[in-house]
């Protein structure tokens, strides 16, 4: 992985747990203890979308939102779903490289 992109990976992973972090440390996993959320990067306003659009963080009363935790755990097992087929995709290309140099 390029310089740039290991940076943009990890700025993504600090924004995934900054936003996670803030609904778990505030226990707003349920409608009634939903709380605002303000992100103060591009990068957790995006991730916030992301979970919202996959019904994760659930709208609750005046602009409030929660966590909805089996949603979460289902987006986490999908998620590293498909790390696990890019990365088996990325190994079968790179062995299949590796093939055609030695027969080659």
């Amino acid at each position: 992985m390029g310089g740039a992109s290991a940076g943009v990976a990890a700025a993504m992973a600090r924004a995934r747990r900054r936003v996670i972090s803030h609904f778990m440390s505030r226990n707003a996993v349920s409608p009634e203890n939903a709380v605002a959320f303000a992100p103060d990067r591009r990068m957790e306003e995006k991730f916030f979308e992301r979970l919202r659009a996959n019904g994760v963080l659930v709208a609750g009363k005046n602009g409030t939102w929660y966590l909805d935790v089996p949603r979460f755990d289902l987006y986490q097992q999908s998620r590293r779903k498909r790390i696990g087929l890019v990365l088996a995709g990325i190994a079968t290309a790179l062995a299949a490289g590796v093939g055609i140099g030695l027969l080659g």
